[in-house]
């Protein structure tokens, strides 16, 4: 048993910090990315690099998409053995149309739901979705990975592993704990304000690392606790799934009661209507904000049982001068215009949780903050690295006299999360550029490009790992951060020679999606290279002290 509260602390920080720092480093390095997900999209895709456009004309530009919208052939395929009879070659019935964009994005992503005939679920459906150049309405290339929305950002609150939402639970449960080692961080840090100013580069490694632990964990503390506990709000209805599993039927009848006052049908007439001019909606709904001094575009578009006479239209304001995730929404009848409904003032729980959600999300125009969410984001990755770091170095070399392999293992681990997870972004980068633009499932290519340079990373760790086992350091950090600066070079360099948006070029355009990544991966790289020439002093001073006890020894 541990002898007091506070020991027990430090073995829970320790314990639980060690086996899920390896998930939460995913978490913070990926949510970092993602603040600026859509700039990376802009990088990754060379023909979306123009500015941000306001929603299209509905009219003239994005019903005529819509109505040529049918799910693609896997995904119907995929509804093999949840149909009643043969699968249908044709989907008609229409459930709701949606497109949404954000200040940040030149593309428009649209996006159809459709009712499958004869399902056993009567609730089946299936899906369409595109990325639509909103300037002719062209639709953009299949195949193709918008690499930062897509695949950096899933990647930090599912790990993809959407297997019965695994990764989902993964990561909360990582979030619920991460909470309880802060809480149990500041209990063992007594002296937490003087560890603040506390950092000494020129002492022992494990000297270094636990100074930088405590100062990354304490300057960023309301950040981390700030980040865990939302992420832990956004998805609580996963992790609670009471509306639709407890509370079935309760759910089903609280919808339908709200249908009711609100003039929103919940279900279709079963009567064809046609639709009015929603850009008529459109006016009219800018014309009520700017009347209410909210003036600004539209940032999402739906219309809900298409071609029904109970069908209505839903116009949400961009939320691009507020934190709260709450969009003014305005509901026509779709058939005659007339306005249904204007969304209330929220109440006071609900406006908690948007803002709360909302400053999670970062929807908001706010350049400064996005950077301030990066940094805080980055240090929640050097605390958990010099954690690792500090655990190795604390426990090898007593390790190595017994024989144990649990500090290269541990050290392997590390590596990989660290040094490895780098490489296989940059490797995903590099991919990118190098692969050609009409390669058939372009992105596929590149999402194996990532997992397998991260399993090279592992494999690399593993194999070089044998010096931790003796109490020295492993040389694949050194190595891998050689590694990852040539492949972040690689693709700086390839995205000049394959679409000629050179640095210079885009920094004299200003156009900062493209600079910006490539000034980032410069950056990093030369990072990278400065912390491997270190470890590589580090490593040939080691060397030579062993080599002068050893001398000493025998003399």
């Amino acid at each position: 048993m541990l002898q007091n509260f506070r020991q027990t602390m430090t073995w829970l920080h320790t314990w639980f910090g060690l086996v899920l720092g390896f998930v939460l480093m995913v978490v913070f390095f990926f949510g970092s990315l993602s603040v600026f997900d859509r700039e990376i999209d802009r990088w990754a895709l060379p023909q979306t690099r123009f500015a941000p456009q306001p929603m299209p004309s509905f009219d003239t530009l994005l019903r005529p998409v819509f109505e040529a919208m049918q799910p693609k052939p896997e995904d119907v395929a995929a509804l093999e053995g949840k149909v009643n009879g043969p699968l249908p070659q044709r989907f008609d019935t229409v459930s709701n149309w949606g497109a949404y964009t954000t200040h940040r994005d030149p593309v428009l992503r649209v996006f159809a739901g459709f009712p499958v005939p004869n399902a056993k679920d009567p609730e089946e459906s299936v899906f369409s979705s595109h990325n639509l150049d909103p300037r002719n309405g062209r639709l953009l290339p299949e195949g193709q990975l918008n690499i930062g929305s897509d695949f950096f950002y899933p990647l930090h609150y599912s790990l993809h592993l959407n297997w019965l939402n695994l990764g989902y639970w993964i990561v909360g449960f990582a979030a619920l704990m991460m909470l309880v080692a802060l809480v149990s961080g500041v209990v063992m840090h007594r002296k937490i304000f003087r560890e603040l100013f506390t950092f000494r580069p020129r002492k022992s490694t494990q000297r270094s690392a636990l100074d930088l632990h405590n100062l990354s964990g304490v300057a960023a503390l309301p950040f981390h606790f700030f980040f865990a506990f939302t992420g832990l709000v956004i998805f609580a209805g996963i992790y609670f799934p009471i509306g639709h599993s407890q509370l079935h039927d309760l759910h089903e009848l609280h919808e339908r009661i709200e249908a009711r006052e609100t003039g929103l049908p919940h279900e279709r007439a079963g009567k064809a209507a046609a639709l009015a001019s929603v850009d008529a909606m459109v006016a009219q709904a800018q014309a009520h904000w700017a009347a209410k001094g909210m003036a600004g575009e539209v940032g999402f578009l739906s219309v809900q049982h298409v071609g029904d006479a109970n069908s209505y239209v839903s116009i949400y304001r961009a939320g691009t001068d507020r934190v709260a995730l709450t969009g003014e929404g305005m509901h026509f009848k779709a058939s005659t215009g007339t306005l249904l409904r204007e969304d209330p003032p929220r109440t006071a729980v609900d406006s908690v949780n948007e803002f709360l959600t909302g400053l999670h999300l970062q929807h908001f125009r706010h350049w400064l903050l996005r950077w301030l969410y990066v940094l805080g984001g980055l240090l929640g990755c050097v605390c958990i690295a010099t954690g690792f770091i500090f655990f190795v170095e604390k426990r090898k070399k007593q390790h190595a006299k017994s024989g144990s392999q649990g500090s290269r293992l541990v050290d392997a681990f590390a590596v990989t999360t660290v040094t490895g997870m780098l490489a296989a972004s940059a490797s995903m980068l590099l991919a990118n550029r190098l692969l050609p633009a009409e390669l058939a499932a372009k992105g596929d290519w590149e999402r194996y490009a990532f997992w397998g340079a991260w399993l090279l990373a592992l494999a690399h760790a593993l194999w070089r790992g044998a010096p931790v086992a003796e109490g020295r350091l492993n040389p694949a950090w050194r190595e891998q951060c050689w590694g990852f600066a040539l492949l972040a070079l690689g693709a700086v360099l390839m995205n000049w020679l394959s679409t000629g948006d050179h640095l210079a070029k885009t920094l004299a355009a200003g156009y900062w999606p493209v600079a910006g990544l490539d000034l980032s991966l410069l950056l990093t790289a030369g990072l990278a290279l400065w912390a491997a020439s270190k470890l590589g002093q580090r490593a040939a001073a080691a060397t030579s002290s062993v080599d002068g006890m050893a001398i000493a020894t025998k003399a």
